[in-house]
């Protein structure tokens, strides 16, 4: 089975840029046709898509948070991060890693961390 999990600080002070790393077991975030999603929940508000990083090793970006963010990849360790600049207290939300592929219909996502909470705070 495939097992996604989130670490990283869980309080970051505004400006500051916050680090996010997800370890992916069970599979090799280089197989073919997936791709390693970074999505959040703010408060009382719903998912929203940041990024990811393809198989190949390419990255895609919403573009509300582009040039804000950065998603990487390291594949000898089957990890990968997230980093968003400048962050406020707007970012503060619930951060998801997830996989997905495109398949007829849509987009699915079938496995995801469990999320982790990440405060933007002074």
């Amino acid at each position: 089975q495939v097992q996604l999990r989130e670490s990283g600080p869980g309080l970051v002070k505004p400006s500051q840029t916050l680090s996010l790393t997800c370890t992916v077991s069970g599979d090799s975030i280089t197989t073919n046709g997936y791709y390693w999603n970074w999505i959040r929940q703010p408060p009382g508000k719903g998912l929203e898509w940041i990024g990811n990083v393809a198989y190949s090793g390419s990255t895609y970006y919403s573009p509300s948070l582009k040039s804000r963010t950065t998603i990487l990849r390291d594949t000898s360790k089957n990890q990968f991060t997230l980093q968003l600049s400048s962050v406020t207290p707007e970012d503060t939300a619930v951060y998801y890693c997830a996989r997905d592929r495109t398949v007829v219909g849509g987009t699915l996502f079938d496995y995801w961390g469990q999320g982790t909470q990440v405060t933007v705070s002074s």
